[in-house]
């Protein structure tokens, strides 16, 4: 069995980046609701619902 190098990248080098934002309770609970029920971490559920609305966002 080969031995092979384990590689682990620092934080931010996988073309992520951690930010603080304020966000109001009831939008946290809905947000965690559905996160339990899609079975989702509510990190992912959030990077989805940002890249949905800002590939369908209109500016007028």
């Amino acid at each position: 069995m080969k031995n092979e190098p384990l590689i682990i990248k620092k934080r931010g080098e996988d073309g992520t980046r951690v930010i603080t934002v304020r966000i109001r309770e009831e939008t946290l609970a809905e947000l965690d609701k559905i996160a339990a029920e899609t079975n989702y971490s509510r990190n992912e559920l959030i990077n989805l619902i940002l890249i949905h609305g800002i590939k369908n966002i209109e500016i007028e």
